[in-house]
């Protein structure tokens, strides 16, 4: 059936698997959207189908973001498509915060006040030793991945006794500061960030008038980046959709849709469960899953790179192709000094800036937010311009403060979508003026800008909403959020990994790839282990054109200069680009075409083999041979027993596994797996093919 021109128009440019997911009429309907796949594109097209094919209501319609730059990015798509109704667009605080305070005017509740500072509340209750000194930030980040998951302060020293996780104090210590700090907020009437998605939830779940208002409010729901979601999330959006608590499956259609990859799935620290989304065909039995594995950001050379970052044993859905042409090999440096490298990455930028790439095409990622300062001092040194991103609090800006003054001098009964026309006018006079910070950007219009997208997410969400129930709104939805900044600007971006999520940049150093920092040194077991992988592929996949790995052999902290050790994954990365740089005998290609050419000789012979390959990722691991994988074990256990080496360090058991199925007989075709590298095939290659060997040659003896 031919489309109408509107439809025909939004499907331009899409590749079959982003037709199919714009098109779909599954309910519900997960995308698994690798990096640089088109993501945001596919789900804003699919909100702009469903409203020209008439199958949802736009002002029926609850878009979830988990920032609000990308709630933002969701409404500016929409309206270039030609949606010209707006579509509600929040984050899941920012919409529950509005409908609670809804919910309280209606049944005559006084609204609480939100806590201004959670750290003014925990300081007096944290008790710190001389010995080992306990920051309050430390316990407050605690209590936020507590109530994340759904941790009441009853049960908390027994959660988290059940997964060996180690707080900042001791686990009755903890809980006994989570119960007064609760304790204190109750005594005062007041309620954290936090408490929002608990207080929707149980509104949802004990007021069945304001449950259906809600869920006929809300008829079709989107969600992004649903790796992300949390326990005390997902609860609230099990109230939207009507989905009793508690259910192991949910029964019935429902109208839902949620983006993410598992691969990118980097918040477990602060509570978020990917399983929702790993497991999500599971608990919705009629859902349908897509799969977007094209990657049009990077080019092969990263993406290898990227893969093997990743390796076998944590890649959740097949490996990304390529879709740019072939870039330039990236690069490893090892620097002597971590001053050495700050100045080296300085130089190297300025030896790559031009008009034809100017400073925005460069960044710098660090795993964490203490490596940014050497860089900028650097930087400094060398008129680099440049910005630390997530530095300064939005509100905290005085154009803003004067702003949110005139709104609160204001009349607060007025309705607050009539006052929109005033903060327009401030971002005019703003510009106006031609007054340009340090950088050269015109910051106080640009600030006032983020605020009018602001006031339009509110009236997105309460059309009828008064200036006065705004100001307590952009009150909670802010409250310990670091401004965005403009991406347009002619700098060079600092930032770390978390941050980078979600951006792109032609040239990116990722910086400091050292044990301590990549993996950062609390990863003591195999799940944070995981996580860290996952994040420096994030940092990766940053780039578009050029990718430039380092680290220093050195360290400064304070007065103590310390040795350091390369980052174990830099293995990975290696051998990437050595596999990249050998056209002939070494090329990555050529080895996976001759282990698939063993692999046919095999299976001809009867004897086990492996699967064949697609382009140059391998995709083996679930045929490995039963008893080849138990004496690798074996092998396995008896080496880390003599070395005092963690087991998993060694080997992973998806990697063990790779290697049981694909049985190499040389060191080449056992570099050749995705997820070993060459320091590891330099110590243990032998010792692994020595295994495989005497496992054929008991075969041959049995036969």
């Amino acid at each position: 059936m031919p489309h109408s021109p509107e439809i025909a128009r939004l499907l331009d440019g899409l590749n079959p698997a982003q037709g199919a997911a714009v098109m779909s009429e599954a309910m519900p309907l997960a995308i698994l959207a690798g990096a640089g796949s088109g993501k945001t594109r596919v789900l804003t097209r699919r909100i702009a189908h469903r409203i020209l094919a008439d199958t949802a209501n736009p002002s029926r319609m609850l878009a979830l973001t988990f920032t609000r730059k990308a709630a933002g990015e969701l409404t500016k798509r929409l309206g270039q498509l030609g949606v010209r109704e707006r579509v509600a667009t929040g984050t899941f605080h920012a919409i529950a915060f509005a409908q609670l305070r809804q919910w309280w005017a209606d049944t005559n509740q006084p609204a609480p006040q939100l806590v201004e500072s959670k750290m003014r509340l925990v300081a007096p209750l944290v008790h710190t030793r001389k010995s080992n000194a306990v920051q309050p930030v430390d316990v407050v980040s605690e209590i936020e991945w507590a109530k994340a998951r759904l941790i009441r302060p009853e049960n908390y020293a027994a959660a988290v006794s059940a997964i060996g996780r180690k707080p900042p104090l001791g686990v009755e210590a903890m809980a006994a500061i989570y119960t007064r700090y609760e304790s204190e907020k109750k005594k005062r009437g007041i309620v954290d960030f936090d408490d929002l998605l608990v207080l929707c939830v149980q509104a949802l779940e004990t007021d069945r008038e304001f449950a259906a208002r809600q869920r006929w409010q809300f008829r079709h729901l989107f969600v992004d980046e649903f790796q992300d979601v949390n326990p005390a999330q997902y609860r609230l959006l099990e109230g939207w959709l009507g989905i009793e608590p508690d259910s192991e499956f949910a029964e019935g259609t429902f109208d839902l849709c949620v983006v993410g990859d598992p691969n990118q799935a980097i918040y477990a620290w602060n509570g978020a469960d990917p399983r929702f989304l790993t497991q999500f065909s599971q608990r919705f039995g009629s859902a349908e899953v897509i799969r977007l594995d094209d990657n049009y950001r990077s080019t092969p050379q990263i993406l290898t790179v990227a893969d093997a970052v990743l390796g076998m044993g944590q890649r959740e859905s097949r490996p990304l192709r390529a879709n740019r042409p072939d870039g330039i090999v990236p690069t490893v440096t090892e620097y002597a000094s971590d001053l050495d490298e700050a100045r080296g990455i300085a130089r190297a930028i300025r030896d790559r800036q031009s008009q034809r790439r100017p400073w925005s095409q460069f960044a710098v990622l660090t795993r964490t937010n203490a490596q940014a300062l050497l860089f900028e001092e650097a930087f400094r040194a060398v008129a680099i311009p440049h910005r630390v991103r997530g530095g300064g609090m939005f509100l905290a800006q005085p154009e803003i403060k004067n702003a949110l003054g005139e709104l609160r001098r204001s009349p607060g009964n007025v309705p607050f979508a009539s006052r929109i026309v005033d903060l327009d006018e401030m971002v005019a006079e703003a510009l106006a003026s031609g007054v340009t910070g340090a950088e050269g950007t015109n910051e106080r219009a640009g600030n006032l800008e983020g605020l009018v997208r602001l006031a339009n997410e509110f009236v997105g969400i309460d059309p009828t909403g008064t200036t006065s129930s705004f100001l307590q709104w952009i009150g909670g939805v802010i409250t310990s959020r670091a401004d965005e900044p403009d991406r347009s600007a002619n700098l060079v971006e600092i930032t770390t990994f978390h941050r980078a999520k979600g951006l792109e940049w032609p040239v990116v150093f990722v910086a400091g790839l050292e044990r301590g920092y990549v993996p950062i040194g609390q990863a003591d077991n195999q799940e944070a282990w995981d996580e860290e992988r996952r994040l420096l592929y994030v940092a990766v996949t940053r780039a578009e054109q050029e990718l430039h790995c380092s680290w220093a052999k050195t360290r400064t902290f304070g007065s103590r200069t310390t040795s350091r050790n390369r980052s174990p994954w830099l293995d990975n990365v290696d051998a990437a680009r050595n596999a990249s740089e050998r056209p002939t005998d070494g090329d990555w290609r050529a080895q996976l075409r001759a282990i698939r050419d063993r692999a046919e000789a095999a299976k001809a012979a009867g004897v086990p083999g492996i699967r064949g390959t697609r382009n140059a990722h391998i995709q083996i691991g679930t045929n490995a041979d039963p008893k080849v994988l138990e004496a690798l074990k074996k092998w396995r256990a008896a080496k880390s027993r003599a070395t005092g080496i963690p087991a998993f360090v060694i080997f992973h058991d998806t990697t063990l596994a790779a290697v049981a199925e694909a049985q190499p007989g040389s060191h080449a075709e056992l570099l050749a797996l995705p997820g070993v590298g060459s320091v590891k095939v330099e110590r243990y290659g032998d010792e692994v093919i020595a295994v495989l060997a005497a496992h054929q040659a008991s075969l041959t003896q049995a036969s």
